[in-house]
């Protein structure tokens, strides 16, 4: 029989937006410093640590597997096996899963999990025409063969290529997407930014009633490091439903509703967690956070809805863990924009949704408000890619523990018109 996951720690950086305090670290440098605070922390000896799976979801061509790297910079023993996993902004919901099922199988017992992001340190890369003639200029024998490789370029070719940022099946940005479902599902503006009020209000309350001290760590940056960055930076602490409504439509200026204050902010920031067997954690004298009881991925066709498939594979998750909404004490939601969080629970809650994509089945049903994202979320909090899905477990699980709840529903959209899902538990 498979054995229970239990998570048994939890911890992350804060999360700051991009070019901001952390413009000069890297993804190695934040998931580094997050390990390393996170294996002091927990207490769980590192000789007994059998693996790392971590994940970026924009890569450093110079560590292409950064789960490894970042395992060796924290001072892990050498023995401690690492890869590295992508799977946009669920990479370390993915993460965590993939390691889950090798802990359930017997294959590890313990293993750390987690995801990092630097926006700050994007790749630039060259265009095609002038990597080829550096590529060529290589080969040349003398001065004049390495510069004949150059003939061919043109002053366009100079020309830095940065990251893509449309989907390359569809050609539209997240953003674009988000703007399409707004349109095609009737999400109002005025819906949208009460969402991004509600995100804003309720993380500042959590980090004025000290709700993320023990998820959040500090971190002295470098070189000089004089400066500790103690908190995330992207809360807005007098947020208004006024200010939202001042602000301009970015995707689609003229009839438009997505505004930078209702869509989640470009992030840097890392996160991870301790999981490992039931039986180990016993053994350990170790107390879990919680235990992973199901999950679910899902797809859907990136030129309809992009960002709704989480409406397919939350459902999917709570029937592999044998239960229904109405068994779920806290729902946490990943929060790319407003406008796919409220299609999201438009979805879940409808009959006709249901009829035409779930085969019939009942609808999940809708979710209380007082049971959703109660200390804020990604629109607030900002979104790593790779650090999100970790940052989600933890506070989920330290929510349930604080209010002495049981069950908890976890639901992620990612690029590439994909969705997470998982339901955990604790005793």
């Amino acid at each position: 029989m498979p054995r229970r996951v239990a998570i048994v720690a939890g911890l992350r950086t804060p999360f700051v937006k991009a070019a901001t305090v952390f413009k000069d670290l890297t993804a190695l440098d934040l998931g580094t410093a997050v390990v390393k605070e996170l294996v002091q922390r927990s207490e769980v000896p590192v000789d007994q640590i059998d693996a790392m799976v971590f994940g970026a979801v924009i890569p450093n061509v110079a560590m292409p597997n950064i789960s490894r790297e970042i395992a060796l910079a924290a001072g892990l023993p050498k023995k401690v096996e690492a890869y590295s996993v992508s799977r946009a902004c669920a990479t370390s919901m993915q993460s965590l899963t993939s390691a889950a099922d090798s802990i359930a199988l017997g294959e590890y017992d313990v293993a750390i999990v987690g995801g990092v992001e630097s926006m700050s340190d994007v790749p630039i890369s060259l265009s095609k025409p002038l990597a080829q003639a550096f590529v060529d200029s290589s080969k040349g024998k003398t001065i004049v063969d390495k510069l004949k490789a150059f003939s061919s370029v043109h002053a366009r070719d100079l020309v830095p290529v940065p990251p893509a940022i449309a989907e390359y099946s569809t050609g539209l940005t997240m953003g674009e997407s988000a703007e399409k479902m707004a349109k095609e599902n009737g999400i109002s503006r005025e819906a949208q930014d009460a969402w991004a009020h509600r995100s804003h209000s309720k993380a500042a309350a959590a980090w004025a009633n000290g709700t993320f001290a023990k998820e959040v760590m500090h971190v002295l940056v470098p070189p000089k490091f004089e400066t500790a960055i103690t908190e995330d930076n992207l809360v807005r602490k007098d947020s208004t439903l006024e200010g939202y409504a001042k602000l301009k439509p970015v995707f689609d200026r003229k009839y438009g509703s997505i505004t930078a204050g209702n869509a989640s902010p470009l992030t840097d920031g890392a996160a991870a967690l301790v999981i490992m067997s039931e039986e180990k954690a016993k053994a350990l004298g170790l107390k879990p956070l919680g235990f992973l009881r199901s999950y679910a991925y899902a797809a859907v066709d990136p030129k309809w809805q992009l960002l709704q498939a989480p409406a397919f594979s939350a459902p999917k998750a709570l029937k592999r863990a044998g239960m229904k909404l109405k068994d779920i004490d806290l729902v946490e939601i990943h929060e790319a924009f407003a406008a796919q969080v409220l299609s999201n629970l438009q979805a879940w809650g409808s009959k006709k949704f249901a009829d035409e994509h779930l085969g019939g089945a009942e609808p999940m049903g809708e979710v209380p408000d007082e049971k959703m994202n109660p200390n804020g979320g990604s629109i607030s909090l900002g979104h790593p890619f790779g650090a999100t899905g970790a940052r989600l477990v933890n506070q989920t699980l330290r929510e349930l523990n604080a209010s002495g709840k049981g069950t908890a529903l976890i639901s992620i959209c990612a690029a590439g018109a994909l969705g997470a899902a998982c339901v955990l538990e604790r005793e």
